[in-house]
């Protein structure tokens, strides 16, 4: 098994890794109801750290796992919950240089997203089902949260030994696995590793499992 993300040596950008991506920075996410999240989240360890200065966004952090709880009215958060219901509107990565990852990203066909609803203010892309990604290249020992937030507690709690994202996975309707593989696989240079074909009496799964460049 592996390479880990603890364990992946440190992103550059190559011909390997064009975008320069390092691994998850967060997950978004969204509720018609944001007090069922933050109940589930609790549960799982997760701890509120930090509250948006002007906007209804809180940051529920454990270990180097944070994620986004958006409330805020009229964002694009929001009218994903308004078109798909509880949701995860968008993720970030961490990239080597955001600039560069941005420009990489929309030469090689992707759609740029520049409203002033983002979450973060830096780059983004719209991805799956309207999804977004965010470049973050301010990590680790940063973070880009900068002063946009008031920290109520000290980040990356221990919690319960949750550490770090190793995979997230999307749900595409029928025929759309392919466009979307090669989203991921020209823009960001994924490659596939194992494809699942499994038919059951009444249901199946097609699933293609893809890794990064990073090994995060």
């Amino acid at each position: 098994m592996g390479p880990f993300p603890h364990s992946a040596p440190k992103a550059v950008i190559s011909e390997a890794n064009p975008a320069g991506t390092d691994g998850f920075e967060f997950v978004e996410f969204a509720h018609p109801e944001p007090a069922a999240l933050r109940e589930l989240f609790g549960r799982m360890g997760y701890r509120l750290t930090a509250r948006h200065k002007t906007k209804a966004v809180e940051l529920w952090q454990q270990g180097d796992i944070t994620y986004v709880l958006n409330a805020e009215p009229g964002s694009h958060a929001m009218r994903f919950v308004d078109e798909h219901g509880p949701c995860a509107p968008s993720m970030a990565w961490r990239v080597v240089d955001a600039a560069h990852a941005y420009a990489h990203a929309l030469a090689q066909g992707a759609t740029p997203y520049d409203a002033p609803d983002r979450v973060l203010d830096v780059p983004a892309i719209v991805g799956i089902g309207g999804s977004l990604i965010y470049f973050v290249e301010q990590y680790g020992d940063t973070n880009p949260y900068g002063g946009a937030f008031d920290w109520v507690a000290g980040a990356k709690p221990e919690g319960v030994g949750f550490y770090y994202l190793d995979h997230l996975t999307h749900n595409v309707h029928r025929g759309n696995m392919d466009h979307w593989f090669d989203f991921y696989g020209r823009i960001f240079n994924f490659k596939q590793i194992r494809f699942f074909d499994i038919e059951g009496k009444f249901t199946g799964l097609h699933s293609r499992a893809l890794t990064s460049p990073c090994g995060r």
